[in-house]
């Protein structure tokens, strides 16, 4: 069984009678909302690859990890070893299914687990929050001075023009809000790109 992206949607292949066959996950016996989550997944990728970023790029990169995991999560769901060919790189791993009920490794090579009985790090509510401000000041102000600036050729310019930069960063800013360190970041953008369309919404009124 094999874990592709095609047109934004994702599909499990494999051999049968009839030769190579696809197939939507969910058609298939897997745990709750996991066909979403795989569906989900390729929408994003088939969005970072339409963007054309370096292939170690960090949303390429970001991708990459949760395809691999959500293969393990197939290959635990239907008890055989799953294929995962990379959308980003077009590397193909292998996830074997899990033994005896044990959850199933991620076949990254550079990822190898660590056993720790320390407690985990508190939250960085401080310094974490200080990065969105920060962020969220510097979008707010970069979104309303090229709004401003196109507003005086034409308004529909600049809402072409905030459409534009908001599709381009959105795929990044999805994946990026579950990273322990950019979800900072992605959460400032968030925000900044709020603010922004408020403020230029009062200097129409």
């Amino acid at each position: 069984m094999e874990l592709r992206v095609q047109g934004g949607r994702a599909v499990l292949a494999g051999d049968d009678d009839a030769g190579v066959r696809e197939v939507d996950p969910h058609t298939l016996p897997l745990g709750a909302g996991l066909a979403e989550a795989l569906h989900e997944w390729a929408k994003v990728a088939e969005a970072v690859l339409r963007t054309d970023p370096p292939p170690d790029g960090a949303a390429g990169a970001l991708v990459t990890r949760r395809g691999r995991q959500l293969a393990g999560r197939v290959a635990a769901d239907m008890g055989a070893p799953v294929a995962y060919t990379d959308p980003v790189t077009g590397e193909q791993y292998v996830v074997e299914a899990p033994v005896n009920g044990a959850a199933a490794p991620e076949p990254a090579p550079d990822a190898a687990p660590a056993e720790s009985s320390e407690p985990a790090e508190p939250t960085p509510w401080g310094t974490g929050l200080t990065v969105s401000v920060f962020c969220a000041a510097v979008v707010a102000v970069m979104v309303v001075t090229l709004s401003l600036g196109l507003g005086e050729t034409g308004w529909w310019l600049a809402l072409l023009a905030n459409v534009l930069v908001v599709g381009g960063i959105s795929p990044s800013v999805w994946l990026a809000r579950t990273v322990p360190v950019w979800r900072w970041v992605a959460y400032g953008v968030v925000a900044g790109v709020l603010l922004a369309w408020f403020a230029l919404l009062l200097t129409l009124l």
